[in-house]
């Protein structure tokens, strides 16, 4: 008669093959970004396409990234693409709000300028944490930060000439980020460096 013996020093390891989160985190950055980025540079104008992107490839998309990061253990992708994505979700929630009457206003152009100084700060950490990491996601969060301190300063002052240069430095922002997310792809399918991120 053969009994069942557990064995409580076997170790069992359980290979991950998820698929990295990274691609869908900056791609749901760079996309509604840009589109953002154009309106405020005055190149196209606001409306309903913008607010979808930025719901659901801004926010969906990136708080999804940041729960994959979360399950592969990376703290630093799990904090920016949550919180990012959170921050797409706010954004239209802002913009939605006042017009359902379930809120008068944002609060002011002070309380405007604070919302997006903080998320400058924030953006500024992680601009720090990557040092560590590749140029091109310098180049997306290093120009991410200038982008909301600008708005943050056209929020405080009312002078447009900030918003549109925030607006500018966004859509390089933007499609920096959509460079960053694609090239791991690219790189990927070809066993071999067509697109370099430093």
């Amino acid at each position: 008669m053969s009994e069942n013996i557990i064995n409580p020093n076997r170790v069992v390891e359980i290979k991950d093959i998820t698929a990295g989160a990274g691609a869908l985190g900056l791609l749901g950055y760079g996309m509604p970004g840009v589109l953002i980025s154009l309106a405020n540079a005055g190149l196209i104008q606001s409306g309903s396409a913008i607010l979808s992107m930025v719901i659901f490839m801004g926010g969906l998309a990136m708080f999804t990234a940041g729960l994959m990061e979360w399950k592969k253990g990376n703290t630093y992708g799990m904090a920016a693409y949550a919180s990012y994505g959170l921050f797409f979700f706010s954004f239209a929630a802002i913009m939605i709000l006042p017009v359902l009457g379930l809120s008068k206003d944002t609060g002011g152009p002070g309380t405007m300028a604070a919302y997006l100084a903080l998320w400058g700060l924030f953006t500024l950490i992680l601009f720090i944490g990557s040092l560590k990491m590749s140029r091109a996601l310098q180049v997306v969060l290093g120009t991410l930060a200038i982008v909301f301190f600008l708005e943050a300063a056209g929020a405080a002052t009312g002078n447009g000439l900030f918003i549109i240069v925030a607006g500018y430095v966004g859509i390089i922002s933007g499609f920096a980020a959509i460079y960053t997310a694609c090239a791991p792809i690219l790189n990927d399918i070809y066993g071999k460096t067509v697109a370099p991120l430093g």
